[in-house]
């Protein structure tokens, strides 16, 4: 199995892009998955770069509704034979963030990217667990029972901003290999913590070998980060590779507090498992 970085914050390779979002290319025995999209300024040019055919991919997950993952959707889709498009339903739906400042933006899916997902692919909206391939599935709704994390910014359903938006739609995608379970974050706007906890409720407490993807640390107080190194630990996982809205404070925590476990995956990486 393999993992192909299309697009992340950082370029690790020559004549490739970087933005701000996330797009990963899963390939696991007969299945290519494409994970998310980037904002759709990169995933173009870097797919050609690395020589990446649309056509062989069959299915496009989406981590949740926020422009950095669906941006690059209608590209994705035209390039693709019917695939099937897998999304929690609430991915659709309008989303905006408060800055700092107290203004307002959007930062949900578009409107052409909505339509183009109608047109050219098979929804599949998921609600609970998802096997979408032999050895993978999506979480679907991942359940906040910490009390230490949250969806880790100021968002909302309206532009108002007075009806929070909890992210319903966040979900993970799992890989089971014989090492343990490969784990593909988009943001875990869930809390990575909850996320972990509830992939080894839905696989029987396999260990978990690898996470790899944002973990939305980037506004982590002091105890969050505190309480999220505590419980990593209790996982004794092998491989942590954090990236995009995981922030560079969380994750050189992440990097001190596991020596020799830790990787980045600038947009070009190739990770084997």
């Amino acid at each position: 199995m393999k993992i192909t970085v299309l697009v992340e914050n950082t370029a690790g390779k020559r004549e490739l892009l970087a933005e701000h979002g996330l797009s990963f290319l899963i390939e696991s025995g007969r299945s290519k998955i494409l994970f998310d999209t980037g904002q759709g300024l990169a995933l173009r040019h870097n797919a050609e770069q690395l020589e990446v055919d649309l056509k062989t991919i069959t299915a496009v997950v989406l981590s949740h509704g926020h422009y950095d993952h669906t941006g690059g959707l209608t590209f994705a889709l035209n390039g693709m034979n019917c695939p099937r498009l897998y999304a929690h339903p609430e991915t659709f739906s309008l989303k905006y963030a408060r800055n700092p400042d107290g203004s307002v933006r959007e930062v949900g899916m578009t409107a052409g990217n909505k339509i183009t997902a109608g047109e050219l692919a098979e929804i599949v909206l998921v609600e609970e667990k998802t096997m979408i391939a032999d050895g993978l599935f999506l979480t679907g709704p991942v359940p906040r029972t910490t009390d230490f994390e949250d969806t880790g910014g100021s968002f909302f359903k309206d532009p108002d901003c007075r009806t929070p938006d909890d992210l319903p739609d966040d979900q993970a995608a799992c890989i089971e290999t014989a090492a343990g379970t490969v784990v593909v974050l988009g943001c875990a706007h869930s809390g990575v913590i909850n996320t972990l906890r509830y992939i080894q409720t839905l696989t029987a407490n396999r260990p978990i070998h690898t996470v790899i993807g944002g973990m939305h640390m980037v506004n982590a107080g002091p105890e969050r980060m505190e309480r999220t190194v505590e419980e990593l630990r209790r996982f004794n996982i092998q491989r942590l590779i954090p990236c995009h809205c995981t922030g560079f404070a969380a994750a050189l925590r992440l990097w001190n507090e596991f020596p020799g476990k830790c990787e980045t995956c600038p947009s070009g990486t190739i990770i084997e498992i």
